[in-house]
């Protein structure tokens, strides 16, 4: 009998980045979310976010085409929910209980814009000390670090 080591290979080689924000947004939100999740992929690294409209779809949809991993953690029940760029969709059933688990998987974030489900997730990271980076912010929260650039954002997120 061969004797094999448990594989983690998405975790130990993939760095994996949220991106949180709104299940809608302006044009010019959508366009900085589309920048981050291209700079993601890019660089290497795997995208996890809510897999729901707005924000979510713009940086997955900017990954996805850069060839990135997309992993979308759906408040239903259904994987049929997740935007169209979603590779990996995560159908939960659990509302916005969901926003622990992205929450936990991601080693740092990307907030761009967004309401209260974009405070939780933020709360859930800074309370879990992960980084928390702030592009086009909607409210002052301490412990962010706020950034001018996608680029900026996402080198920041993989340090």
């Amino acid at each position: 009998m061969v004797k094999t080591e448990p594989m983690n290979s998405v975790s130990s080689s993939v760095p994996i980045i949220g991106v949180i924000g709104g299940n809608s947004c302006t044009t010019e939100v959508y366009n900085l979310a589309e920048e981050v999740g291209r700079l993601i992929a890019q660089n290497g690294a795997g995208l996890i976010c809510g897999g729901m409209g707005g924000v979510m779809e713009a940086a997955c949809k900017g990954a996805f085409n850069a060839g990135g991993l997309t992993i979308g953690i759906l408040p239903s029940d259904n994987p049929l929910t997740a935007n169209f760029f979603v590779r990996i969709p995560i159908a939960t059933g659990m509302g916005i209980g969901r926003n622990i688990i992205i929450v936990r998987t991601a080693r740092s974030f990307i907030a761009i814009d967004g309401r209260y489900g974009t405070l939780s997730e933020i709360a859930f990271a800074l309370q879990l000390g992960k980084p928390v980076l702030s592009l086009s912010p909607w409210l002052e929260v301490p412990g962010i670090r706020k950034v001018k650039t996608p680029a900026e954002a996402v080198k920041l997120a993989l340090q």
